[in-house]
């Protein structure tokens, strides 16, 4: 009995490790914005990206923002999702491998926030993108699609479907919140999408900033303009294990065009030279590898006598 009690532990603290590794945290927040039924709570279930949505819209309130004819009587003008690529559910626990002023960050926002809510454990899909499902998730709940005003999102987000506006790096996206309070009218929610990764221009890819940066920045710029927002922040960091980088999308893109406008082309750039040299030490090395066992068989195939006679005098 206490052998079997042993095991079903050890299975129990596998299962918890295993789940802290494969899932991710969500923070929901906002210091004007609040639910009627809850001000702080925490949901520890396991859920996937449509149920976070979905937890969102009713357990969050945001189903008054996004959802066609359902407003807040103090309605927001700013609903952000932020998708970051590096927090795991382990790191929020442990603290560990993970940017110390993102995790300060987050914490600050939701502590003194007027509503805030967490969801330790997200299981992200391997097949789909986390805002993709997200913002799918946000149409199927609210069932007569979004009643937002605007919709925009980050070049580096992968969402499917709509005509969305696309916003190239922290300058577009500062531009977007100045213009659109001064465009939008009283009662209008607008819906922007931020992925880390899509705040820069294609010139920036090299040095990215960090992604506790670019929140602070988009913040800062959303409280200087005096919108009432509310902001979800979810980690994707499985994301770049499924889909190619910028750098290796943009050199098959290349070589692909290469190849087809000039066939007869002999140029040759520095991963061309590379390989080349990688395959000149391969041949070299196989042709000294055949000249030493040719060399020991050879040796190996010399019959000599073991002892020699001495020499008789006449």
């Amino acid at each position: 009995m206490g052998l079997k009690i042993f095991v079903v532990v050890v299975g129990l603290v596998a299962a918890a490790q295993i789940s802290l590794a494969s899932t991710v945290p969500a923070f929901l927040w906002s210091p004007v914005f609040s639910s009627i039924e809850l001000k702080e709570s925490v949901n520890y279930q396991i859920m996937s990206p449509k149920d976070l949505a979905s937890s969102v819209l009713s357990q969050g309130g945001w189903s008054d923002l996004l959802c066609s004819g359902r407003k807040h009587e103090h309605p927001v003008d700013l609903a952000i999702v932020f998708v970051g690529r590096e927090l795991h559910s382990s790191d929020v626990a442990g603290n560990k491998h993970v940017d110390p002023a993102l995790v300060n960050l987050l914490k600050v926002s939701f502590t003194r926030s007027n509503f805030s809510m967490a969801f330790p454990y997200v299981a992200p899909s391997e097949e789909d993108t986390m805002e993709n499902l997200l913002v799918s998730g946000f149409k199927d709940a609210c069932g007569h699609g979004l009643g937002v005003s605007n919709v925009a999102f980050s070049e580096s987000c992968s969402i499917e479907g709509g005509d969305f506006q696309k916003l190239a790096n922290l300058h577009s996206i500062h531009d977007h919140l100045v213009s659109r309070m001064e465009k939008k009218t009283k009662g209008e929610t607008d819906l922007v999408v931020l992925c880390h990764g899509g705040s820069h221009s294609v010139k920036e890819l090299d040095q990215p900033y960090p992604e506790s940066e670019i929140m602070n920045e988009v913040i800062s710029s959303v409280e200087q303009s005096g919108a009432k927002y509310a902001a979800l922040y979810v980690s994707d960091p499985f994301k770049s294990n499924h889909y190619p980088g910028y750098r290796e999308l943009e050199r098959f893109l290349a070589e692909d065009t290469a190849g087809k406008a000039s066939a007869n082309s002999t140029g040759c750039d520095e991963v061309c030279k590379i390989k080349s040299s990688l395959l000149e030490g391969v041949l070299v090395g196989i042709v000294l590898l055949l000249i030493l066992i040719s060399g020991l068989c050879c040796m190996m195939g010399i019959d000599t006598p073991t002892r020699f006679e001495a020499a008789q005098d006449n």
